[in-house]
């Protein structure tokens, strides 16, 4: 009697289709690339902008906690308010340019709550554009 060899699953799995099959797509791909066109961007020009930017209004907080508002396109020095004086003024220049941002200028001592008192302030009057304003670092 001759002896048999009992027979075993192939354990790998045959890459070779798998690279046909890739190689093919790459071909494919490589073919059609010049045909499709590239997306067209609209950039902006400059000519369209009619109207200047509108300079902000400045809020200062100083050490001491007071409050000093400044129209920054004006060039004016700025007027001393109090917290509800801050809410008229404001509210008054909204009135006359809507849209106008506002900067808020805080002396490094102020105590942080202080300058979200007039943030708060700010965002209940509607104001949508607020920034901070700091100095630049010295290297």
């Amino acid at each position: 009697m001759i002896p048999r060899r009992s027979r075993r699953a192939v354990s790998q799995i045959n890459v070779v289709p798998y690279i046909d099959v890739m190689l093919v797509l790459l071909v494919i791909f490589m073919v059609t690339a010049p045909f499709i066109s590239p997306t067209q961007v609209e950039l902006p020009s400059v000519g369209k902008s009619t109207a200047a930017p509108v300079a902000p209004l400045e809020v200062v907080v100083r050490a001491d906690g007071s409050l000093l508002l400044r129209d920054r396109g004006a060039n004016e020095i700025g007027e001393t308010v109090s917290g509800a004086g801050l809410e008229a003024a404001v509210r008054a220049r909204a009135q006359a340019q809507p849209g106008q941002p506002v900067v808020i200028s805080a002396d490094r001592n102020v105590q942080y709550e202080r300058v979200m008192q007039v943030m708060d302030t700010l965002q209940t009057l509607g104001v949508a554009r607020v920034g901070l304003l700091v100095k630049t670092a010295q290297p």
